[in-house]
């Protein structure tokens, strides 16, 4: 069964463009370890709230592993607007 993740954080709005910079090198790097090609998407409402999503993931142990290592190699967290972190949440097929 393959799985989805779906991760949501807030940037900092003066960063927006460090930010899609960031995330672009993020998704790179796990398309180059995964396969798995991620999308990026804003908040309609609120253009300081992004989500990344990855879809059809077969093994969720190495995805999660490489996109821990990912974020980490990145310096995501110089983005992230005050009291924000990567929240993820993992859906599956009905």
């Amino acid at each position: 069964m393959s799985a989805g993740y779906y991760i949501y954080y807030r940037i900092l709005a003066d960063r927006a463009r460090d930010a899609r910079r960031i995330v672009a090198a993020l998704q790179a790097d796990l398309l180059r370890e995964t396969g798995v090609q991620g999308k990026l998407l804003r908040r309609r409402d609120d253009p300081e709230t992004w989500m990344e999503i990855y879809e059809d993931i077969a093994d969720e142990k190495v995805f999660h592993l490489a996109l821990d290592a990912a974020a980490g190699r990145c310096g995501f967290a110089a983005v992230l607007a005050p009291g924000s972190r990567r929240v993820t949440e993992v859906f599956v097929p009905l």
